[in-house]
């Protein structure tokens, strides 16, 4: 029963760190854009616009 909550208590831990190796795989293609200097431009522009239009729709949603 103790191997159980061994177990148990390590999944949180195999979670997170899938998350940050997913995250790293998915975001090491971007990193590569940054190296072009007009590319990086509009890769900044991208995000900016991006986290833009997220933060208008969730305002309309919530109607703030």
């Amino acid at each position: 029963m103790n191997d159980f909550w061994t177990n148990v208590f390590r999944y949180p831990r195999f979670f997170i760190s899938s998350l940050i190796g997913l995250l790293l795989v998915i975001l090491s293609p971007f990193k590569n854009l940054f190296k072009i200097a007009k590319l990086r431009i509009f890769v900044i522009l991208f995000i900016l616009l991006f986290f833009l239009g997220i933060y208008f729709v969730l305002v309309n949603m919530t109607g703030l």
